[in-house]
C-alpha cells in the first residue's frame, strides 16, 4: 500500500478569514496542520519609504491606513515620536483628548475584533451587535475630526480642533419619519462630550450582552478553550505585546508601565489571562473594553471641567488660528510655509511607542534636519504575532488554524507596510 505523503494547501489571499491579503500555505497531514508559512508582500504599501519624500504633516494621513481599524491610536505614537525629537509639550487639555480618543479607538477595534472573530467562528448575531456600537463611535470621530474613519486628528503638538459644542443632527427623509429622527437626535441635543458620556453609561450593558451570546456558549469554549496556547515565556521570547501577552498572564501595559500623556492620572487595571488560549485572549479584550469605558468617562469629567489650548502655540509647528490670519500678514505667512514647506525637525533619533489596541505600536524616526524624515521605520504588533503563527497552529485542525489567525486580531495594512 503506498504512503499517504502530507500535502500543502493555500489559505488565502482572497479569503474571508485571512483579515487582509493574507497567504497561508498549511502543509497538512489530514486535516491536521503540521507546518504554517505565512506569505506577506501581496499589499506592500511602502508607507516608510513613502515618507522619506513626504514633510512630516504630509505623512501624518498615512498612519491612519497602517491599521486601519485603530486610526488615531497610529497617529499618537507618530505625533509622540515628532514631538519628542522637537522636545515640545503638548497643553495637558490635548493630552485629555488625545488619550479619550484612543480609548474610543481600543473600543472601535475590539469591537471590530470580536465581531469578526465571532464570524470567523460560526457565530454571526455578534457582528451585528458589535457593528451597532461602531456606527456610534464612527460619529464621535466624525464630529471631531470631520471624518468617520481616516481622521488625521492629531498633531505635533497637540489636536487639530477643540471638540464640537454641538452634535449633527438627522433630518427626516423618505426612509424615517419625524417621531424616529427624534428618536435619533435624543441624545444628541448637547455637546460631543455629552454625547460620548451618553454612550458610555450605556456601554456596560452592551459587554454584557456580547457575554451573554459567547462568554458561557459551549460551542464559543469548544473552538477556543485551548487552542493556540502560548506560555508566558514563550510569549517574550516570541515578542508578543498587547493582548496576546497578557492573555498569558503577563501584565504588561505601555500605559501603565511607560506612561504617556495623562495615562499616569488615570485609574484602570490592566487585565490578564491565565492560560493563554484563545478563550483567555478573548475575556482580556472583552475585559479591556471595559475598562476603556472607565477611562473615556474620567475624560469626559476632566475635560468639562477644565477649558484651554488643544495645541501649542509655536506657529513654526502648529498653525496659527484663522482669526489671527485675518489680521496678521506674518501668520498668513507661517500658515502657508507650514502646509507647503512644514516644518524643520532637529538631527537626531527618537522612538515613541503607545498601547495600541493590538500591542505595541512604534514610531522610529531619524532626523537629518530637514522638512522630512531621514528615516522611519514602525514597530507593528501584528507583525510579529503573525511570525509566531506556524508554532501556534502545529498540531491544530484547519478550523483551528483560523481560530488561532482571529484570537492575533491581525490587520495587513500594518503589517504588511
Amino acid at each position: 500500500m503506498a504512503e499517504i505523503k502530507n500535502y500543502s494547501l493555500n489559505l488565502g489571499p482572497q479569503h474571508p478569514a485571512a483579515h487582509g491579503v493574507l497567504r497561508l500555505v498549511l502543509e497538512l497531514d489530514g486535516e491536521v496542520v503540521q507546518r504554517a508559512d505565512p506569505h506577506v508582500g501581496l499589499l506592500h504599501r511602502a508607507t516608510e519609504k513613502l515618507a522619506e519624500s513626504k514633510t512630516y504633516i504630509q505623512s501624518l494621513p498615512y498612519m491612519d491606513r497602517l491599521d486601519y481599524v485603530s486610526m488615531m491610536s497610529n497617529e499618537h505614537a507618530y505625533c509622540l515620536a515628532i514631538e519628542k525629537l522637537l522636545g515640545i509639550e503638548v497643553p495637558i487639555r490635548a493630552q485629555y483628548i488625545r488619550v479619550l480618543f484612543s480609548e474610543i479607538t481600543r473600543l472601535l477595534n475590539h469591537l471590530m475584533w470580536l465581531g469578526s472573530n465571532g464570524m470567523d467562528l460560526g457565530a454571526s448575531t455578534v457582528l451585528m451587535y458589535t457593528f451597532r456600537e461602531r456606527e456610534t463611535l464612527f460619529d464621535m470621530y466624525e464630529a471631531a475630526s470631520g471624518a468617520r474613519m481616516h481622521a488625521a486628528y492629531f498633531r505635533p503638538g497637540g489636536v487639530y480642533r477643540d471638540l464640537p459644542d454641538t452634535m449633527a443632527q438627522f433630518k427626516p427623509n423618505k426612509l424615517r419619519n419625524a417621531r424616529a429622527v427624534d428618536e435619533l437626535n435624543r441624545n444628541r441635543q448637547g455637546s460631543l462630550l455629552d454625547f460620548i458620556e451618553d454612550f458610555i453609561k450605556r456601554f456596560p450593558t452592551y459587554v454584557d450582552e456580547y457575554e451573554t451570546l459567547l462568554t458561557d456558549n459551549r460551542i464559543w469554549k469548544q473552538r477556543t478553550v485551548g487552542i493556540g496556547v502560548v506560555t508566558p515565556e514563550r510569549a517574550l521570547n516570541l515578542s508578543m505585546t498587547g493582548p496576546m501577552l497578557r492573555g498569558s498572564g503577563i501584565a504588561w501595559d505601555l500605559r501603565k508601565k511607560q506612561p504617556y500623556e495623562v495615562y499616569d492620572r488615570l485609574d484602570f487595571d490592566i487585565p490578564v489571562g491565565k492560560n493563554g488560549d484563545c478563550y483567555d485572549r478573548y475575556l482580556v479584550r472583552v475585559a479591556e473594553m471595559r475598562q476603556s469605558a472607565r477611562i473615556i468617562e474620567q475624560c469626559v469629567q476632566w475635560l468639562r471641567a477644565n477649558p484651554g489650548p488643544v495645541i501649542i502655540d509655536n506657529y513654526k509647528v502648529a498653525p496659527p488660528p484663522r482669526e489671527r490670519m485675518k489680521t496678521g500678514m506674518e501668520d498668513l505667512i507661517h500658515h502657508f510655509k507650514l502646509f507647503t514647506e512644514g516644518f524643520r525637525v532637529p538631527e537626531g533619533e527618537a522612538y515613541a511607542a503607545v498601547e495600541h489596541p493590538k500591542g505595541e505600536f512604534g514610531i522610529y524616526l531619524v532626523s537629518d534636519g530637514a522638512n522630512k524624515p531621514y528615516r522611519l521605520k514602525i514597530r507593528a504588533p501584528g507583525f510579529a504575532h503573525l511570525a509566531a503563527y506556524d508554532e501556534l497552529t502545529r498540531g491544530h485542525m484547519i478550523a483551528d488554524a483560523v481560530a488561532i489567525i482571529g484570537t492575533m486580531d491581525i490587520v495587513f495594512g500594518e503589517i504588511d507596510r
